[in-house]
């Protein structure tokens, strides 16, 4: 095939942003029951409901619960765990109500909580020794009027629904992962206080369990400066408790003998890898016992996750080759592990993997194909000096379109994306978001900055008191990498990031001259507010990022983009979410009349009904096309389609 020539930004996508606004299903949460697998779907479609879908041993797919509830927890806002199931038999937090149902295959589902809005229950987990839930439960009453109140409760199935579940384990500012060992004798769960996150440091607890609660606490591991994630028990012995820590620099699985007293943690496999990430949701894991003596893992090290299996007696770990580069929400029952994966050629997807076989195939119903291969930009691994003779790393997606190529005479625009977080990471499984501007010509480089997950603790802990210095010197030399290598045009090089990534955003914008041009999704704009107005689950998490609050307030207004008008020259477009409770919708709000007040060019984009992060169809096709619309004004470059304008302040300064 001739290619025609156009230029960059102006080639005409086989990919419309109302296509990858109807594909981008969201898939979480998987769960394997007997020979069932379960799921849970965030569907634009239908507004950002989340579906738990269940796929029967005939695999027959299915909608599992009422068409009327939405299966989403609200604890930490963030929400995770918001289900669990036995035999069939499912219990999930409804969204609408926060109180826990339960749905029989062939019933109505039945409300087993109190009618009380002010609670809400995650990480539900079945009790299978007395079939009771035991959960974590976060209480907004009159009684918690400073923060709310975290918990692990117990609710009785036996008793009459709407019983008051009774409180098990309290104290601590936050909990998770609640677990009971198989003989039904003991209960582990992690704890962390103020200001720490699980991710900075947080303690393993343990206490012999029964029907008159708990009794005998101890902590077994972790501390401030310990990270401790997923605890798991044997299948058979009851004593022997599972994590992953970060002691010794990277997420690594250890195990301890919880019936030896003073017991030390063993390390069942070391390497240079992470088995753990970020606990910004309930519910997530990295490995489960596939029998007595193995368990299937995955686990990421240079810029990829891979599968693997662990022979827990020799210590032995075993690749398994599978197509994906991407792996989550294991889980595995009866020879078959079931997780979602993806791929720089696919999208993510729930997948059955046979253990013994190594059969595999995907499960989950697949978005309608809306790639062809020859269009699809697989990213590059790239590393690149940084700031402090350090290395930074990220992807680089160069331009990609079967039926186009750019004029030899100009090379392409970029677009520098930021992941939120910020400690978090960026994969490289198919992104249709991403796909959408390299098809249409535009460079997309998506950085893991220090600070991000997935290269050990040093890495992950540069953006200790350097929000706002590290993340910044990264995402710019990232850029001067790529222009100095020729791959991209300098004087059209943009930048985009949403919540905390939208803060990175608005930094770069002040604080260098390498970005002409800026997004930002319900970023940070002013640290100090943030402070006053954000949930109890982050409320702390700047001290560690920035400094301690209020008595290093000098550091957060020199940080607050906010504070930094002055030095933002380049356009900013800015969208929001106006139920926004992580990002209250007054920190968009704010820096547009600042930037208008300097007269300078700047679009906002607010949503009814959206929260942090966008879930509805309308709105995440409207935020694509709108960003597109935005550069090629500033950019100028002529679009091949048809997009409804943005109303830019001050448009004609350009």
């Amino acid at each position: 095939m001739i290619k025609q020539i156009a230029n960059y930004g102006g080639w005409k996508s086989p990919i419309s942003a109302q296509k990858i606004a109807d594909g981008s299903i969201s898939l979480s949460q998987v769960i394997k029951d007997e020979k069932d697998i379960y799921w849970v779907e965030g569907r634009p479609s239908q507004g950002g409901r989340s579906v738990i879908v269940r796929r029967n041993s005939k695999g027959v797919i299915a909608d599992a619960i009422s068409e009327n509830h939405n299966a989403r927890t609200r604890v930490h806002e963030y929400g995770g765990g918001s289900y669990d199931v036995s035999r069939g038999v499912i219990y999930y937090s409804n969204f609408a109500d926060q109180r826990i149902y339960r749905q029989d295959k062939k019933e109505k589902p039945v409300a087993i909580t109190p009618d009380d809005s002010t609670q809400r229950y995650a990480d539900i987990k079945i009790d299978h020794s007395s079939g009771n839930l035991i959960c974590i439960n976060e209480s907004h009453s009159l009684d918690s009027l400073n923060e709310p109140i975290n918990n692990i409760v117990r609710i009785s199935l036996d008793s009459p629904a709407g019983t008051k579940p009774e409180v098990l384990v309290s104290g601590a500012d936050f909990y998770s992962n609640a677990r009971i060992n198989s003989s039904g004798t003991k209960l582990t769960w992690l704890q962390w206080n103020h200001p720490l996150m699980p991710w900075d440091g947080c303690e393993l607890w343990v206490a012999d369990f029964g029907k008159e609660g708990i009794q005998n606490s101890r902590r077994l591991a972790g501390g401030n400066t310990e990270a401790v994630f997923q605890p798991e028990w044997h299948p058979k012995d009851e004593d022997a408790l599972f994590y992953v820590s970060d002691r010794t620099g990277w997420w690594n699985l250890h195990s301890i003998d919880t019936g030896t007293e003073n017991a030390c943690p063993e390390p069942v496999l070391l390497m240079d890898a992470e088995f753990g990430t970020p606990m910004w949701v309930f519910g997530m894991k990295t490995y489960q016992f596939s029998s007595s003596e193995t368990i299937v893992c995955t686990y990421t090290c240079d810029s990829r996750w891979h599968l693997g299996h662990i022979n827990i007696k020799s210590k032995k770990l075993s690749r398994i080759d599978l197509p994906y580069t991407e792996y989550s929400s294991i889980n595995c029952s009866e020879g078959v592990a079931a997780f979602k994966a993806g791929s720089p050629e696919s999208s993510p997807a729930v997948v059955a993997f046979n253990i013994s076989t190594k059969e595999h195939a995907k499960i989950s119903k697949p978005s309608a194909d809306i790639m062809h291969l020859d269009d699809i930009s697989i990213p590059g691994v790239i590393e690149f000096p940084t700031d402090n003779n350090l290395t930074a790393h990220g992807f680089f997606y160069p331009p990609k379109n079967r039926k186009y190529e750019g004029l030899d005479t100009s090379k392409p625009p970029l677009l520098v994306k930021i992941h939120g977080g910020p400690t978090g990471a960026t994969g490289s499984s198919l992104n249709e978001s991403i796909q959408y501007w390299t098809t249409r010509g535009i460079a997309v480089m998506d950085i893991n900055y220090g600070g991000s997950t997935g290269y050990g603790t040093v890495y992950r802990r540069r953006l200790d008191r350097n929000w706002g210095v590290v993340d910044v010197a990264d995402c710019v030399n990232g850029a001067l990498h790529l222009i100095k290598q020729g791959k991209v045009d300098k004087d059209k090089v943009a930048i985009d990031g949403g919540s905390a990534g939208g803060f990175t955003t608005l930094a770069a914008l002040a604080f260098s001259n390498v970005f002409k041009a800026g997004a930002s999704f319900y970023g940070v704009t002013d640290l100090e507010a943030l402070a006053r107005d954000t949930h109890k689950f982050e409320s702390k998490y700047l001290d560690r990022l920035i400094a301690p609050y209020p008595s290093d307030i000098a550091i957060w207004q020199e940080r607050s983009p906010i504070n930094n008008i002055d030095k933002i020259s380049a356009p900013v477009i800015l969208f929001q979410g106006l139920e926004d409770k992580v990002v209250p919708p007054n920190q968009a709000e704010t820096m547009v009349q600042a930037l208008r007040n300097r007269n300078m060019q700047v679009a906002y984009i607010a949503y009814e009904g959206e929260q942090h992060g966008f879930r509805k169809s309308f709105n995440i096709k409207r935020t694509l096309e709108a960003e597109l619309f935005f550069y090629s004004k500033i950019f100028k470059f002529e679009l091949a389609e048809d997009i409804k304008p943005v109303d830019i302040y001050n448009e004609q300064k350009s």
